[in-house]
């Protein structure tokens, strides 16, 4: 592969401007087909096989009315009693009116027929019915539904629409920018070069615009969420400034040994394009795994991130070279380009190896307090992943909107009035083969749901046309998240799945998160075997061992529960969550810890193949198995330090979005990042290694006769490049 990679490197260089040309008219091409192609994206999170879809599907086909998205204004009087007086039924049923002729809105639900009153006179309830989902509709018609009771606030009344249909896509502004500023800056000073820098944000930057074009022109015939172009977005910004530093910084190391350009990119390619090949590899298999979960929109995410970051690696292993052909020695800072002649470096004697450098001293002193280092790093890891234990998943509701937004207030204020119960309320579905059975059914359901601990009101029932169908509002005590919600969901299926002659689900907003959560929680450890079963074997592919990738993946391990513990901490127990402006602490997301292990799984690879190739290439060559781990860790530590803070940045960045959701999965990230490479990988890990010694690359004969060699340090290369000496 190595070799492969070697002769495409330089001859990328050497038809440059045709490799620019071509992923220019990618670009643009793209870039045309996703603005005319664009699709919706998806606010919601279905769940097929479960109950709560069931009971929705059954209530878009009896129901039809029924199945658009739902909107409820929260009214607020001035005073107690108002709402009882003349002048302040007026007021609201001049709101009713005005909501009941929006555009998109098919009926407003006066609340003085529904009873929606609280016993003060203070708080009503307007219930807004719209003819299609949330997604389809229009920001004009949100904006007017927004815009509505102005003439009554004017008057002191407050009025504060909110309910699903003000589900909308996060957006992606100028705050995540921050991000790309900071890894802009690491660049310069990593490589001492504008040029060198410039070319390789420039070099993500196109890789991220193939992506996301071309994710958006397939939009209208593949349903995405909300959350998955800004999960692409993300990772391929992350990866594609990371990659092209790996193969950028090989390249200089190359053309100061002396060697010309298209000599030095094509090894470049060759060996670090080798390990950006593997890490990109590991990334996209453990995306495109989430598919084995059985979610949906868990697959189309991972998938989306996934062709994101397969464009980086396409765009770092052919772009990069030319961009670096066009560079020249300019990638070098200026007092580096001074050109060294060949003849030069092959007659001379070897200049000694420069060993005073940060990566040096930091892997001595760490291989010589490598027990109390290893100590002490389980131990601080082990401390912050405590909080993981008590870690909760839930969708999120709207009060955990940021303060001040629409979707907020509304919550807020029905809350005040009503109680957290209906910002969350449950809808159970009984339906049955004939009207009889339904008519029968239903009064015996009401009566369990209204015994149940937990409930606090259960509507009268309505029935569909035909009569087989009836539709049973109930209202908890606690809030959509809280974990009593949860248990007196599970406690009413319990109490009505007896029901002889007729079908009983329970469905909502509410059940359809509680679904979620338990089948994504049900499906983290089978994939998080399936994750830590693939590191093992990729890594034991690449280094010949078997105690170096057992080494990586409880290492992995490491990682991911010490991120989960800094997170639960943070979003869920509201730590330090001012410093994130997290207005509410929530239970985390529900596909937050399953995807943060597959994404943390690849990037984790990326500095663990980077650091332990060096130190497998030098021990192999003959350095001592503690020399071969400094020697790694002092040639790597530069770069994997600069790619470790450009992740850092690029996730940090979309910590400053005000949706929960976004910010939390920027912060995880940005941690786990952290984690991995700073104390799992630079510190632990060339611990390990000095404590294992030579053992630490064994491998059985057998074993070693029967796995395939992928050749990521480039040993082949070496080879092909003795019986064929390249005029450098």
């Amino acid at each position: 592969m190595a070799t492969l990679l070697y002769r495409l490197g330089r001859a990328s260089l050497r038809r440059r401007r045709l490799v620019v040309a071509v992923w220019l008219v990618v670009l643009v091409g793209l870039g045309i087909a996703a603005a005319t192609l664009k699709g919706p994206t998806a606010s919601n999170f279905t769940m097929p096989g479960t109950e709560s879809q069931q009971a929705l599907d059954l209530l878009a086909e009896r129901f039809p009315a029924a199945s658009g998205a739902t909107g409820t204004i929260a009214v607020k009087a001035p005073a107690d009693g108002q709402l009882t007086t003349p002048d302040g039924q007026a007021v609201v049923k001049g709101v009713v009116q005005e909501a009941a002729t929006l555009p998109g809105v098919i009926g407003a639900v006066d609340p003085y027929q529904s009873q929606a009153i609280t016993p003060n006179g203070r708080y009503a309830l307007i219930q807004v019915q719209f003819a299609t989902g949330a997604d389809d509709v229009t920001d004009d018609q949100r904006a007017a539904y927004e815009k509505v009771g102005a003439q009554a606030e004017a008057q002191g009344w407050q009025i504060a629409p909110g309910g699903e249909v003000l589900n909308a896509e996060p957006e992606v502004g100028s705050t995540e920018a921050l991000g790309v500023l900071v890894a802009a800056i690491v660049l310069i000073i990593t490589f001492g070069s504008l040029v060198a820098a410039g070319m390789t944000m420039l070099n993500a930057l196109i890789g991220v615009g193939v992506g996301m074009a071309g994710l958006f022109a397939l939009s209208s015939v593949v349903e995405l969420t909300s959350t998955a172009p800004i999960l692409a977005l993300m990772l391929g910004l992350a990866v594609g400034i990371d990659y092209s530093l790996f193969i950028t910084s090989r390249h200089r190391q190359h053309l100061l040994e002396g060697l010309t350009p298209e000599e030095a990119v094509g090894r470049a390619v060759g060996t670090a394009g080798s390990a950006v090949l593997f890490a990109g590899a590991t990334v996209v298999i453990a995306l495109a795994g989430l598919a084995v979960v059985g979610i949906p929109f868990l697959t189309v995410m991972g998938l989306a991130a996934a062709g994101t970051v397969s464009v980086a690696v396409l765009v770092a292993i052919t772009l990069a070279p030319a961009l670096l052909g066009f560079a020249g020695r300019r990638v070098l800072p200026r007092k580096l380009r001074t050109v060294t002649p060949a003849a030069e470096v092959t007659d001379a004697a070897p200049a000694a190896e420069d060993r005073s450098g940060f990566g040096f001293r930091w892997a001595q002193w760490v291989t010589r307090l490598r027990i109390p280092v290893i100590l002490v790093g389980l131990l601080g890891l082990g401390l912050l992943a405590l909080p993981a234990q008590d870690m909760r998943i839930a969708l999120p509701d709207a009060s955990t909107a940021p303060v001040g937004s629409p979707a907020r207030t509304s919550a807020d204020l029905i809350r005040e009035g009503f109680g957290p119960g209906f910002t969350g309320r449950l809808a159970v579905v009984v339906t049955s083969d004939s009207p009889q059975d339904t008519a029968a059914a239903v009064p015996q359901v009401a009566a369990l749901v209204q015994r149940t601990d937990g409930v606090l009101a259960v509507a009268p029932p309505q029935l569909d046309p035909s009569g087989r169908t009836a539709l049973i509002g109930v209202i908890p005590k606690s809030g959509p998240t809280d974990a009593a919600t949860e248990t007196l969901v599970h406690d009413i299926r319990d109490r009505v799945g007896s029901i002889g002659n007729a079908e009983v689900l329970l469905t909502g907003v509410t059940a359809i998160g509680i679904d979620v959560s338990e089948k994504l929680s049900d499906a983290m450890p089978v994939y998080l075997l399936l994750v830590v079963g693939l590191s093992i074997l990729l890594l034991m592919l690449v280094f010949r061992s078997i105690l170096v990738p057992v080494k990586a993946a409880l290492g992995f391990l490491l990682t991911v529960a010490a991120t989960f513990g800094i997170t639960v901490a943070v979003f869920q127990q509201g730590h330090l969550a001012s410093l994130v402006g997290l207005d509410s602490p929530a239970p985390l997301i529900s596909f937050l810890p399953i995807l943060l292990i597959g994404i943390l799984f690849g990037l984790a690879m990326d500095y663990e193949v980077f650091l332990v190739s060096r130190m497998r290439e030098d021990f192999v060559h003959g350095d001592t198995a503690r020399q071969a781990t400094i020697n790694g860790m002092g040639h790597g530590a530069r770069v994997v330090t600069a790619a470790a803070l450009i992740m850092m940045s690029v996730f940090g960045g979309f910590v400053f979005l005000d949706d929960p959701v976004i910010k939390s999965m920027g912060f995880a990230l940005a941690v786990g990042v952290a984690i991995d490479a700073f104390v799992v990988r630079m510190t632990i890990v060339p611990a390990v290694m000095s404590l294992l010694n030579a053992r630490a690359w064994w491998l059985p004969r057998w074993l070693d006769r029967a796995l395939p060699n992928v050749d990521i340090e480039g040993e082949g290369l070496r080879a092909h490049l003795d019986k064929h000496p390249v005029n450098v």
